[in-house]
């Protein structure tokens, strides 16, 4: 019988909590189950280490996912520990990618269905691991004004902060490489993304072609720079066509250098900075996940390389 640990968060309201009963009731069918609430990041390394071999399954989001992965990297065990996900985030990012149904009961099924795959993770120089993405720019630029209007706004802060941030955005002078080799020598950028997962927000393709299973990274840098491109730029973004825009590099390699003037960086969703400089390099198969047996990832996107 499959051992595993279900991880949490104790803080989780009455929806997510009946989430978590439906996809609890499938795995014990199964599994013998062992579940755990945790109320901060910090508490997941004890936590790991008392799961022991059993495999864990994050129920939460992207930054749930992010959490528990880091604490398996740090503790050395994340090559050894299945993972599979019950997504309850907003915007469930990596779920997509991989192709995880986004009910809590269907995604509990594909665990106790028992077939797993290798999944890429990313690792930067700060020993921080990227499950889906990481981005700077005008991204990261509406997340921090955004946070100011949510308190008096809520949802529509959001949008106020990206529109904010596209008609005056804080152009970053940056030096990007991938592999070593210059992608943008000193540009001033409105955005440089960088994939293991595809989208952000719930479904937009910022990243297209990125795939965790791939072993290589997706970067993406874009110069739009005045305000007609801008705005063709966010049109182009939400149906995930952008790329195509001359004002747009896209690019895939193993490794990716940032560095320049004072950048904002997210990660996962988590705003992080200001970085003077940040590397990222892809770590092929470092884990493997529950995953259905057919392969949704893949793309009909070119690559350049």
């Amino acid at each position: 019988m499959e051992r595993i640990l279900l991880v949490a968060n104790a803080a989780a309201g009455t929806h997510e909590q009946e989430a978590i009963d439906a996809a609890l009731a499938v795995l014990e069918e199964n599994a013998d189950v062992v579940v755990v609430s945790t109320t901060h990041p910090d508490e997941l390394d004890e936590v790991c280490v008392e799961g022991g071999d059993r495999s864990v399954v994050v129920a939460g989001g992207d930054g749930s996912l992010h959490a528990v992965v880091n604490a398996l990297y740090r503790l050395d065990l994340l090559s050894a520990t299945s993972i599979g996900l019950i997504p309850l985030g907003t915007g469930n990012d990596f779920a997509r990618a991989v192709g995880l149904p986004l009910d809590p009961a269907e995604a509990a099924r594909i665990v106790t269905a028992g077939h797993t795959r290798p999944i890429d993770v990313v690792v930067d120089d700060a020993g921080l691991v990227v499950i889906n993405n990481a981005h700077l720019g005008v991204g990261t630029q509406a997340s921090r004004k955004a946070s100011k209007w949510k308190s008096r706004l809520g949802r529509i802060g959001y949008v106020v902060g990206a529109l904010s941030a596209m008609v005056r955005p804080d152009f970053i002078r940056v030096r990007v490489a991938v592999d070593g080799e210059p992608v943008a020598p000193g540009t001033r950028v409105a955005q440089v993304a960088v994939g293991n997962g595809s989208s952000v927000g719930g479904g937009t393709e910022l990243i297209p072609g990125a795939d965790p299973a791939s072993g290589r990274l997706v970067v993406i840098v874009s110069r739009a720079a005045g305000l007609s491109s801008r705005l063709v730029y966010l049109a182009r973004l939400r149906g995930g066509t952008h790329h195509l825009m001359r004002e747009v590099t896209r690019i895939t390699g193993s490794e990716v250098t940032v560095e320049g003037e004072d950048f904002w960086l997210t990660t996962d969703g988590e705003v992080s900075g200001p970085h003077r400089s940040r590397r990222w390099e892809v770590r092929s198969g470092a884990t493997t996940m529950y995953l259905p047996a057919s392969d949704p990832t893949g793309s009909d996107v070119p690559d350049p390389t």
